[in-house]
């Protein structure tokens, strides 16, 4: 099987340091491999996506060296395919209508029980306040919030969830309790009319992705992922978690970091050389 990977920006902001890392990361990668390069601009939120953006992404990667093969995967154009993996998820029983508010979530998390994490993947973990209030026969509500049901979901399964990690930690790793650590996620949001979580494996299993390059900050979200691939009957490919780059402070990068922009360096005649060596990053 050849060797795919990709990069999967979201146009909603300038790529910096860390993006560079990783899409040079990737590239070099599949370079080694004789393999495949795949970019992809994950779009689904479209309140925050911009064109120029995701122009700017363009320019930046080609500058940096980095080539893919065309046509670009653009998560926005593919809304039927999402809603055919949740269609098959509802039909399993598998979601249920959510209509809590953040707030409703906090105040019923006001008085956590002592050694139950608060926090997942997914951020607040879900208390299971709606899990019985909606019914969950008839059409698919497609203008509604639909998360998943942890606990019916785990019951589909006849083996425990793993992965193959190259990265850091690298080995096959066990995912543990979701019930407790992830909870009920979002798998359709009212805005959206999907989940960051689900696109990313329908699209993976599209593209034929074997290998999933990407940051360390993503490495809980993993076991979300090979659940759902496993409910979807999509292959799990390895995942290859680096390290992250940060800034003097040892603070992970954002977009809004706009000081360490690539489109800055580019325009203050940095090479792309330059850039590697800032990331430590060598051809």
């Amino acid at each position: 099987m050849t060797f795919t990977t990709r990069f999967a920006p979201s146009p909603t902001g300038p790529l910096h340091l860390g993006h560079a890392y990783s899409a040079l990361l990737a590239y070099d990668m599949a370079q080694a491999q004789n393999g495949t390069f795949l970019l992809r601009i994950e779009d689904i939120d479209q309140t925050r996506a911009r064109d120029h953006w995701e122009s700017q992404i363009y320019d930046d990667l080609a500058w940096l060296g980095v080539s893919w093969p065309e046509p670009v995967l653009r998560q926005s154009e593919r809304m039927n395919f999402y809603a055919q993996a949740h269609d098959i998820l509802w039909e399993r029983g598998l979601m249920y209508v959510c209509d809590c508010t953040r707030r409703d979530i906090e105040t019923a998390l006001s008085a956590p029980q002592e050694g139950v994490p608060r926090h997942g993947p997914d951020g607040l973990i879900y208390p299971g306040t709606c899990r019985t209030r909606h019914p969950r026969t008839g059409p698919r509500p497609t203008d509604k919030p639909l998360r998943l049901d942890m606990a019916a979901a785990l019951r589909h399964l006849t083996k425990p969830l793993s992965y193959k990690e190259t990265g850091l930690n690298a080995g096959q790793i066990t995912c543990g309790d979701l019930v407790t650590t992830v909870g009920d996620i979002v798998l359709a949001r009212r805005d959206m009319g999907t989940s960051y979580h689900l696109s990313v494996v329908v699209d993976d299993a599209a593209q034929g992705i074997t290998d999933v390059v990407r940051g360390a900050d993503l490495a809980e979200a993993t076991m979300i992922h090979v659940l759902l691939q496993k409910l979807l009957d999509a292959p799990t490919p390895a995942y290859h978690h680096h390290r992250l780059i940060r800034d003097e402070a040892g603070k992970r990068l954002a977009k809004r970091d706009d000081a360490r922009a690539i489109s800055k360096y580019r325009a203050e005649g940095t090479s792309p050389d330059d850039i590697r060596a800032m990331v430590d990053l060598r051809p």
